[in-house]
This record gives structure tokens, sequence and C-alpha cells, in this order.
């Protein structure tokens, strides 16, 4: 694991600011608590979390321990020259897993940690282009799996179709291929 005392130097992007509440909600569709709402795409996902609002009270064995509850980390520096708010701290934390990071992120934000709010966002700029194809490519294996699991993922005999064939038909098409097999011909 990567650990330097001295952080290093990050650059601010938009996405990694905190959004306001979402008070205009419908009272049926809002929740016991307030929420931002932010949509998240696969690519916009990542093991890389920064974690704003530590409090700058030497806490860094305590916040890497609360970070390890959640999967191995791969590395973990103090970013530094980072627009924060006074008297807080940045953290740049990257996890092996990237569903290690998924669940750190959701359970640590928003949560009080030695008087301070913590602010978690992903950090997808930091990614090698390999770790982006990595989990592209995990990401279609979770899906097909699960399609799978739930016999939605249709079977041509021995074959498995691909990914595109089964985006480009149609629910009734993929009825048809699952009950007459290669005997149905599409138009």
């Amino acid at each position: 694991m990567d650990e330097s005392n001295e952080g290093t130097i990050l650059k601010e992007a938009e996405h990694h600011k905190q959004l306001e509440l979402c008070e205009t909600r419908p009272a049926y569709r809002q929740g016991r608590k307030l929420l931002a709402v932010k949509v998240y795409t696969i690519n916009s996902e990542s093991s890389h979390l920064f974690i704003y609002g530590v409090p700058k009270i030497n806490l860094r064995n305590e916040l890497k321990s609360a970070c390890l509850k959640y999967g191995k980390i791969k590395s973990y520096r103090c970013v530094i020259d980072y627009k924060t708010e006074l008297f807080t701290e940045c953290y740049h934390v990257q996890f092996e897993r990237i569903q290690s990071a998924r669940v750190a992120k959701r359970l640590l934000d928003n949560k009080s940690f030695y008087g301070g709010i913590l602010h978690v966002c992903y950090a997808p700029e930091y990614e090698t282009i390999n770790d982006t194809r990595n989990k592209l490519q995990h990401r279609l294996k979770d899906v097909r799996n699960r399609l799978e699991k739930q016999n939605m993922w249709p079977n041509d005999g021995g074959g498995k179709i691909e990914l595109d064939d089964y985006i480009n038909n149609t629910k009734s098409q993929l009825k048809k291929k699952r009950k007459y097999g290669t005997a149905f011909k599409e138009d």
C-alpha cells in the first residue's frame, strides 16, 4: 500500500463539489431525510475516492482504519494545496476493488467524524485507461451473470448471444427465440 506523508497536489474537479439538498420533491417521493439527487454512470464510479471534511487534528490513522472496514486499500494520501474548508483536510483513497469504494462512499458520506461531517466523492479522473477498461469489462460480466440467473439472457442452443444482439432484440423476439430455439427466424 502506497502511503506517503508528504501528500500530493491534485486538481479540483467540478463533480467533487457537494450538491445542495433537493427540497422540491413531492411529499410521497421524499424519504425520511433530505438527499441530493445525483446520477452515477459506470464511468463516473471509481475505486478512487476523495474524502473531504476531515478535521486537521492528525486523524490520519483513524480515517485509514475507518476506510479499511470496507476493503483493502491500494493507496492513501493526504491531499495538499487543495481547496477545503478552514481547519479540514482532504484525503485521496484508492481501494483495490470498486465494490469496496462503492460501499465506503455510501456509508462514509455525510457521516460525523471527530466533529466534522465527511463528504466522500468518486475521483475517476485518476484512473488509468486499463483501470477503466477492466471496470467496464467487469460490469459487463456482472450484468451478464445477473441476467443469466434471472433467465433473461437468451441462449442460442450451445452458444451465448452477445450483448449487442440482446440490446437490439425486442422482448417478444427473445421469448420466441427461447421457445423455438434455432427454428425461429427474424423478419
